[in-house]
């Protein structure tokens, strides 16, 4: 039976980083490494013990949790992080993306919605763990492996796990509905291809559509992202 996977909790509020730790804690595979409440105790406990995975929020009392991981890669750490943050503006995902964090988890969440990213965090260990070569099809897989975490299980033909990913982010990050055209423009994809992807998420219950009339014309189709199931939020 192969180590359960060690997990570094990250968060300056201490209240929020016990609840982050007690959810790792009841996912099988994982382990709680350590609770850190600032870059600098990070840093001294993955210099001290192996650390698989970094749950990271952005805000510290002593830098940001992006400043943590450029510091990590440059000092040649290669953990994985997966970013468990308040801040929603896309600079800070599009910078997360950059650095390779895994995922981005935006707070309030459930403690399904992290289970469901660490255990498609643990299933694309297991898979890289296989080493050898890949095909297309195995790459797109792995790919989108964790993104699917938080989409449909199974996208009809033609839908892209990262794609709607994408635009889920767009939705987290929002502070209000958005139309089509602005959550295109967000994501930086086609009208159309947005258009495709938010029918998709509003048949599964993943976002809410509502209508604002103007004064003249059809009424605009607006956005919003639903939380996925009851549960206590952090």
């Amino acid at each position: 039976m192969s180590e359960p996977l060690a997990v570094l909790v990250v968060d300056d509020d201490v209240r929020v980083a016990r609840i982050n730790a007690a959810y790792v804690a009841k996912v099988p595979g994982f382990r709680v490494a350590a609770e850190a409440h600032s870059a600098a105790r990070a840093l001294d406990v993955i210099a001290s013990r192996p650390v698989d995975l970094i749950l990271l929020d952005q805000h510290l009392p002593d830098g940001s949790g992006l400043d943590l991981v450029r510091r990590l890669r440059e000092s040649g750490h290669h953990t994985d992080v997966i970013m468990v943050t308040a801040a929603r503006d896309l600079a800070t995902v599009q910078a997360a993306m950059r650095l390779g964090a895994l995922q981005y988890l935006v707070k309030p969440f459930t403690f399904a919605g992290l289970r469901s990213k660490l255990e498609a965090y643990a299933a694309l260990r297991r898979t890289l763990a296989g080493g050898g070569e890949a095909e297309q099809a195995e790459v797109d897989r792995i790919f989108g492996a964790l993104a699917s975490a938080a989409t449909p299980n199974e996208l009809p033909k033609g839908h892209s796990p990262t794609t709607a990913e994408l635009v889920r982010q767009v939705l987290l990050a929002a502070p209000g509905p958005l139309s089509a055209q602005e959550i295109a423009d967000r994501a930086g994809i086609s009208r159309q291809t947005a258009q495709r992807y938010l029918k998709l998420l509003d048949r599964t219950g993943r976002v809410r559509l509502t209508l604002r009339y103007g004064e003249t014309g059809r009424p605009e189709h607006r956005y919003a992202w639903v939380p996925a199931g009851p549960g206590t939020a952090v």
